[in-house]
């Protein structure tokens, strides 16, 4: 199954020499019957003596003979070739359902024989893996496409030696369906799938170089879990999506809560589509003080004031935003917003959030200039906050983005700073200008020592950098005083001021 199919030449069948041997049979078989015609005829009119009258049995005889004989030697010359053009024709068949690159079944025929075993009232059990390789566009990226087509002819190679008795088909470029009819345990088909994924990591030699493969892998059961292919791979479908969405590279099964999940998604995403359209997003912007209690910059919080369901959290809709293509768009509405309302905030710098889905666009930091040129906007004025995820996981794409915006003068800070990561190694290889301490360390001062030591020492390293230090997330007169003391540059907090629509955020004054 997994050998690569060499594509043959399609034998068409040649009806002439069939024709050409039954005319054979034909005229030997007329020649026959002229014979005893003519040996009557011969009798019949006297022209022949009572000795060849004698013979006209034993000629018959002979005769009757040798048609039966044409007549066998002809079904078994017209057999032997109609056997071989139905062995050509199914050789034929055979080669068409095949995918030419991995061997594997084309989607069509694969999903016509997924049909022969799940349909409503079947009394066949069917277990389905859908698998999709993970990171294929890089390799192809990086390594050529031969290195990505060598990936999936190994690819098909594992599957028939962990599963040999599986029915596979390509579904896609890397997407692969797998069938195995008569298996009806769950686990034990999650199992197959880690099985499969470990043999995937060993090492395999591709464009010279040894490669360890990934894949992720969805499973769903007929019946079970659908009585019907359209439903058993959506299914399986979702089960994927959760497994790439929580790092790839694992197995996970379909269960029933995945379709509250998937509805809820599909849902906002739709809606999110149309309040970009209809102008139902807002911007609320919340005040970040100096030292003296003046108002230093805004943050702008994007809000969605659904027509029906009141206001929805960005936690709700930001990272559905990002699984889908919206993000981009809806990155560019809060920018594009923000620089327009610049004016109305007292010409006080803003800071916008950007998602990592955003920064690994190439062409995001132009895309970012043009909307600063379309508002005439000074770069200066804005502020990009990233989460501290991004200088952890960055690749060459987000730092070009990152320090494209830098060289024009836009300031970069970094959001949720010490939420869990270790994130003292990039101070020194990372550029910025902004620390946002986590709002978790915010809310332990005064009953934490550590939390206060910490707050301290990193307040300490960004006046040798130098760069500014927020304190976000202050509630409480206490929080606020000992930040102060620890070193904190600006301030942030409902105690302070809490995010608002544009004609009270210019407003805002310290509580």
């Amino acid at each position: 199954m997994g050998q690569p199919v060499r594509t043959l030449p399609i034998m068409k069948p040649d009806f002439t020499v069939i024709l050409a041997g039954y005319r054979r049979i034909a005229v030997a078989v007329t020649l026959v019957v002229l014979g005893i015609i003519a040996a009557r005829g011969m009798v019949f009119f006297g022209l022949a003596d009572a000795t060849f009258i004698d013979m006209l049995p034993a000629g018959s005889l002979l005769s009757g003979l040798l048609l039966l004989a044409i007549l066998g030697y002809g079904h078994h010359w017209l057999s032997r070739h109609l056997r071989d053009i139905q062995r050509q024709v199914q050789q034929a068949q055979a080669q068409s359902h095949r995918d030419a690159l991995t061997g594997v079944f084309t989607r069509a025929y694969f999903l016509d024989a997924l049909a022969v075993h799940v349909f409503h009232g079947s009394q066949t059990p069917v277990g389905y893996l859908q698998l999709d390789m993970d990171n294929l566009k890089i390799l192809n990226d990086t390594a050529g496409h031969a290195a990505g087509d060598a990936a999936l002819v190994h690819l098909t190679r594992v599957i028939d030696q962990v599963a040999p008795g599986a029915v596979v088909g390509r579904l896609g470029g890397d997407e692969f369906g797998i069938m195995i009819p008569g298996h009806d345990n769950k686990a034990a088909l999650r199992r197959l799938g880690e099985a499969l994924l470990r043999a995937l990591e060993r090492p395999v030699s591709i464009a010279g170089r040894p490669v360890r493969l990934s894949a992720s892998i969805g499973v769903a059961l007929s019946p079970q879990d659908a009585v019907d292919t359209a439903d058993l791979i959506s299914k399986a479908d979702l089960a994927l999506y959760k497994a790439k969405k929580n790092g790839r590279h694992a197995v996970v099964s379909f269960d029933s809560d995945m379709l509250g999940d998937e509805r809820h998604r599909r849902f906002v995403e739709r809606e999110l589509r149309a309040a970009l359209l209809m102008e139902e997003l807002e911007l609320h912007y919340q005040p970040v003080f100096g030292a003296d209690m003046t108002i230093r910059s805004h943050e702008a919080l994007v809000r969605w004031r659904h027509q029906v369901r009141g206001m929805i959290p960005p936690a709700q809709f930001i990272p559905i935003a990002e699984e889908s293509d919206l993000i981009g768009r809806l990155g560019e509405w809060v920018l594009r917003r923000a620089c327009n309302d610049l004016p109305d905030l007292g010409g006080l710098p803003v800071a916008v959030n950007v998602s990592p889905v955003q920064l690994r666009h190439a062409d995001f930091a132009r895309s970012f200039v043009a909307i600063l040129d379309e508002t005439s906007t000074d770069p200066r004025s804005i502020i990009v906050e990233v989460t501290e995820t991004v200088p952890l996981n960055a690749g060459d794409i987000e730092m070009a983005n990152l320090a494209a915006l830098r060289k024009l003068g836009v300031r970069i800070a970094i959001d949720d700073f010490g939420a869990g990561h270790a994130s003292l190694q990039y101070l020194r290889g990372f550029a910025f200008d902004i620390i946002k301490i986590d709002r978790s360390y915010v809310a332990n001062m005064g009953s934490s020592r550590i939390d206060g030591m910490i707050v301290s020492a990193v307040c300490d390293i960004a006046r040798a950098l130098p760069v500014e230090v927020v304190a976000e997330g202050i509630e409480t007169q206490e929080q606020f005083t000992l930040l102060r003391q620890a070193g904190c540059t600006s301030f942030q907090g409902y105690l302070l001021g809490r995010p608002r629509a544009l004609e009270r955020a210019a407003s805002s004054v310290a509580a």
